[in-house]
């Protein structure tokens, strides 16, 4: 299905360089360097029908229902380990699971509050699911001001296409603070504005009427948390939408040297008096050697069989997937399960023989840190190069928010590498993005 239209080609520069003056950039710290750059935009859209998104929907609800449900229980009862679904050495031994956390009850049950699980559509037009983002996930905003950009642009395209609106995410995110919001302010977290998601962390604030924050500007009196402005006037905090990694959170629950952090404020949300989102230790639920286990989640937790589908996955950690990752070596693609932003990743079959006989031994040695899945020959999409049209792989990012029930944002990010020979699309690799349309029924 496609949606060409001219006045949107032909302003495409122009809505990047507007994105550049709003400062929609990204960054990425790799070997203690920091590197910004901009996240270049493709004006033409992906389209996804109206049925093919509701049955979307309705998998990507059914995966994070059962996902919160394991941090709850991850952090409490462990009956999933005592049951045997889930080993115990994928639990503990994983970066993301944190002991700090044990015994803390989120309010109302709710660990991820805003959900990013990347997908991919294969060429049996079949959906996969590649990723599971639960810690702090980030782009909504990104199609949000493109799609704004867009529609002042061509405001023609989005009177004769009816597709679903996507400014109402300001709209499910506001609702999912309310939900969990213990009598306050509705505060966003960041890092301050040098932090490469900055524009990111400002335009959600300022499109859902909440506080935006930096650490300094938070206090810890009595057990609550408070919000202190310039002068110092204080107001109470009922909900925070963190932007800021769990390490770095509380200096005095997590990493002593952070500098962004607010003392004591985890102690707050233990004891129930605040609503941080997402939790701190959502990284044991999306751990890529975790990802494995989801199907298995959903059928034990909510006894229903997945709807969607991971993309097909073996753990050297088992001795028969080790010798089928063995044997199938040049088929795979290997994936470290610390890395992320598509750092850590190999295809097998681009290594020299010296290379995969390093790899092999690594992973002997060290079988728990990866994961070998088959490597998906997803859709390729078109996107434009000067004024050529060329066709790149591209994944889409959706947004799965949690109030009383899940809400899936009919809208997403879709990510595409410009580079004709990658499939990794991250943005962090030089890829780009486009907005994604969902058809209306």
């Amino acid at each position: 299905m496609e949606f060409y239209d001219m006045d949107l080609f032909q302003n495409t520069d122009k809505v990047n360089k507007l994105l550049a003056r709003y400062g929609v950039k990204f960054g990425i710290y790799k070997n203690n360097v920091f590197h910004e750059q901009l996240f270049p935009f493709d004006a033409i859209p992906r389209v996804i029908g109206a049925d093919e998104f509701d049955y979307l929907e309705k998998g990507l609800k059914q995966r994070v229902k059962a996902l919160n449900v394991f941090l709850k229980d991850i952090y409490g009862e462990k009956k999933i380990v005592k049951d045997g679904v889930v080993p115990e050495d994928f639990i503990f031994a994983s970066s993301g699971y944190m002991a700090e956390c044990e015994g803390v009850c989120p309010v109302k049950d709710v660990s991820s509050h805003i959900s990013g699980i990347d997908l991919v559509k294969g060429k049996d037009d079949e959906w996969y699911i590649l990723e599971d983002n639960l810690r702090v996930p980030s782009g909504a905003s990104y199609p949000m001001i493109a799609r704004q950009l867009c529609r002042m642009s061509s405001p023609k395209t989005f009177r004769e296409v009816k597709i679903e609106d996507n400014r109402n995410y300001a709209d499910l995110l506001k609702k999912t603070m309310d939900y969990v919001n213990t009598g306050g302010l509705n505060v966003i977290l960041t890092p301050g504005r040098f932090n490469s998601a900055y524009f990111e962390h400002s335009y959600l604030a300022e499109r859902i009427g909440a506080t935006l924050a930096i650490g300094q500007d938070l206090v810890v009196e009595d057990d609550v948390l408070y919000f202190k402005d310039y002068s110092g006037k204080k107001e109470r905090v009922g909900a925070v939408y963190r932007r800021i990694s769990d390490d770095y959170l509380d200096p005095m629950n997590f990493n002593a040297e952070s500098l962004i952090g607010v003392p004591h404020i985890y102690d707050v949300c233990r004891k129930g008096n605040v609503a941080l989102l997402n939790m701190p230790g959502n990284g044991v639920a999306d751990d890529k050697g975790i990802y494995y286990f989801v199907p298995k989640m959903v059928k034990y937790y909510l006894g229903e069989e997945p709807i969607l589908k991971n993309a097909p996955t073996y753990l050297p950690f088992y001795d028969e997937d080790m010798e089928y990752v063995l044997e199938h070596f040049d088929d795979l693609v290997l994936k470290d399960v610390a890395e992320a932003g598509g750092y850590g990743v190999v295809f097998g079959n681009t290594m020299t023989r010296q290379q995969k006989a390093d790899f092999i031994s690594l992973l002997k040695a060290e079988p728990r840190r990866f994961i070998a899945q088959e490597v998906i020959d997803f859709q390729d999409m078109d996107i434009m190069d000067g004024d050529q049209i060329v066709q790149r792989k591209a994944d889409l990012r959706a947004f799965v928010l949690m109030a009383d029930e899940p809400m899936v944002w009919k809208s997403g990010l879709t990510r595409f590498t410009r580079n004709p020979d990658s499939f990794i699309v991250n943005s962090s690799q030089g890829g780009g993005f486009k907005d994604t349309w969902v058809l209306s029924h």
